[in-house]
């Protein structure tokens, strides 16, 4: 870095100084950009978990209705079955009705 080749000798101070700040420049470039590219993950990452979360609380809701819907099913089964125990028991008395 403080010496070119062989042919065009030794560097001035001045040019030394150049060099030191230009090869500043490109560590503080790669530093903004390196800094870039971690916060560009962590928003990522936030909205990773921001979409986790309401994926999260979808899956708690879609699970409530689940199980409501399966105590209606079960309730309008027990329904359906004392209907037709009493449809048989309807039809067993104008069976007997008829029959005499």
């Amino acid at each position: 870095m403080f010496f070119e080749s062989a042919g065009e000798g030794v560097m001035t101070h001045g040019e030394t100084v150049r060099a030191a700040i230009e090869e500043l420049r490109k560590a503080l470039g790669s530093l903004e950009n390196a800094l870039d590219m971690r916060f560009d993950r962590e928003r990522e990452h936030g909205e990773v978990e921001g979409e986790v979360r309401r994926v999260n609380a979808d899956r708690s809701r879609l699970a409530q209705e689940l199980d409501q819907s399966e105590f209606r099913a079960n309730r309008l089964e027990e329904v359906n079955r004392e209907v037709s125990r009493r449809l048989v028991t309807a039809m067993e008395t104008i069976r007997a009705v008829l029959d005499r």
